[in-house]
């Protein structure tokens, strides 16, 4: 079984059903299936093998529905990109990952064709709504939206459950983004597992806001409801009246989102619209304030079940279920087929109660970062999957998250790993070195601060430096303040206190 056979299933079971609707257009399932197949043939066409990874470098859209199973009918590994990021950034995936070509829309496209520039290799790029006024390069396509007549003669390749279908970029708690290799049968796995909770079925409607290159929207909100035949509504981004209007006008029944979209919404006044549909929230990505629940919950009427996961746990751990006992500040009991254990520093199992680092296993776990033996070797030992995030369990078997064991920041539910945007502070010819932490934010969850400490007779200002981040960092990684000290708290081995850098705020 592979997501190819999920999505054939569902396209013979419901053909001509919506799978995927923006604003005024739909896909259906008979549609998106073919359009899939004939960009599959395409990229085998110009050179992608099973095995091969190809980048996915598109906003919410159908089309990303399109590239998505259309690299996977290649017989290729899907890397989806925040089309967010800058040439610099996606350049790393590149040099990382080595793909075969690359698949786009004319809006991406820019961002792509410069990162490729001097890789010193061809990466053909397929550009899915371009138009005549893209600039393409030779090797390069520009193709209808979405493909449509495109050449029969390839022969489907032979695809295993065992193959790796994603490869998802993960800055995880250590160095530099790593790609995490997500098997068919670890996606499958944890999407029967999480249907088993949430009872979902064809006649559902999704609405995805959340991004579709992240682990989240990708498997509960994108491949969860391909699975059993259900019609995903997409909005490119999190807009909270277009939000409300779609859930009215779609007949949406399950949203998902961040505690920032929630808290959003719950503080902005409730449309005089038909809201009798929608019967069911999910939350992840980052922890959930009780008070934001409430609030919501009393605004809207909806029950909100958070849950949680890493990207490399495909990514769904833990849920409150829907038709069983909610706990408010828990993210809930392990779902089906997945193990958890809260241990001590020396890896010893902790009794209820008792709060520790989360280990996970079961057949949704990662087969290992790409590239990274060594990383891989520290994350999966023993046949668990050791999360970085401490943790406790109560009696019933619910988990509470309760800190991170590094520093990773969450944004808006983003990773933000502070060594990267600390390194691109640190490229800078003022700066002699800088420190990057996470700050509370109301709206965002936390946001990034950092402190720099310039050269000896340079000099800088902080709108100098915030530019500087801007040209080399996704937005939602540029530190929101800077501020330039005389120096940073050490201890006496030399490594920077970062819990007495809040006090210097």
């Amino acid at each position: 079984m592979t997501l190819l056979d999920m999505l054939a299933a569902s396209a013979g079971r419901v053909p001509h059903r919506p799978a995927l609707v923006f604003r005024d257009r739909r896909l259906s399932y008979a549609a998106l299936s073919e359009k899939a197949g004939s960009l599959g043939r395409l990229l085998q066409g110009v050179g992608a093998r099973r095995g091969d990874r190809v980048i996915l470098m598109l906003p919410n859209a159908p089309e990303f529905g399109v590239g998505y199973f259309g690299i996977l009918a290649a017989g290729a590994t899907v890397v989806p990109l925040n089309p967010l990021l800058k040439a610099e950034e996606v350049r790393y995936v590149l040099e990382d990952a080595t793909p075969a070509a690359m698949v786009c829309i004319e809006m991406t496209y820019p961002i792509l064709r410069a990162a490729r520039e001097g890789l010193g290799r061809a990466v053909p790029a397929l550009v899915l709504d371009a138009t005549a006024s893209t600039s393409l390069q030779a090797g390069d396509l520009a193709l209808g939206t979405p493909p449509g007549d495109l050449p029969r003669g390839m022969v489907p390749p032979e695809v295993d459950g065992g193959d790796v279908a994603a490869c998802l970029y993960t800055s995880g708690t250590t160095g530099r983004p790593k790609g995490a290799m997500l098997t068919h049968r670890n996606l499958l796995a944890n999407i029967q597992s999480f249907r088993e909770i949430l009872h979902v079925t064809e006649e559902d409607v999704f609405l995805t806001v959340l991004p579709m290159f992240h682990a989240f929207a990708a498997t509960v909100m994108f491949l969860e409801p391909l699975s059993v035949g259900a019609t995903i509504v997409v909005e490119p981004r999190f807009a909270p009246d277009l939000t409300l209007k779609a859930i009215a006008e779609h007949r949406v029944t399950l949203f998902a989102g961040v505690p920032t979209m929630f808290a959003v919404l719950a503080s902005l006044p409730r449309p005089p619209l038909d809201f009798s549909s929608w019967h069911l929230c999910i939350s992840g990505g980052a922890p959930l304030p009780p008070a934001v629940l409430e609030a919501f919950e009393a605004k809207h009427g909806v029950p909100i079940y958070e849950g949680y996961g890493p990207t490399e746990c495909a990514p769904v751990l833990t849920v409150n279920p829907p038709l069983g006992v909610r706990k408010v500040g828990s993210v809930g009991p392990a779902i089906p087929q997945v193990e958890l254990r809260i241990v001590d520093a020396e890896g010893h199992p902790l009794p209820p109660g008792g709060i520790g680092e989360i280990l996970a296993r079961g057949p949704n776990v990662m087969q290992g970062y790409l590239n990274r033996p060594a990383e891989t070797a520290e994350v999966l030992r023993d046949g668990w999957y050791h999360t970085g995030d401490l943790g406790r369990v109560d009696q019933d078997g619910y988990y509470y998250i309760v800190d991170r064991k590094k520093d990773l920041i969450l944004v808006g539910g983003l990773n933000v790993y502070p060594r990267e945007v600390e390194l691109a502070l640190a490229s800078h010819p003022a700066v002699a070195e800088a420190a990057v932490i996470g700050l509370l934010d109301p709206v965002r969850g936390e946001v990034p601060k950092a402190l720099v400490v310039l050269r000896d007779g340079q000099q800088a200002d902080t709108q100098e430096l915030l530019q500087w981040c801007r040209q080399r960092l996704a937005n939602y990684k540029v530190p929101r303040a800077i501020a330039i000290v005389s120096q940073l708290p050490r201890t006496a081995t030399g490594k920077i206190l970062k819990a007495q850098l809040k006090t210097m705020t």
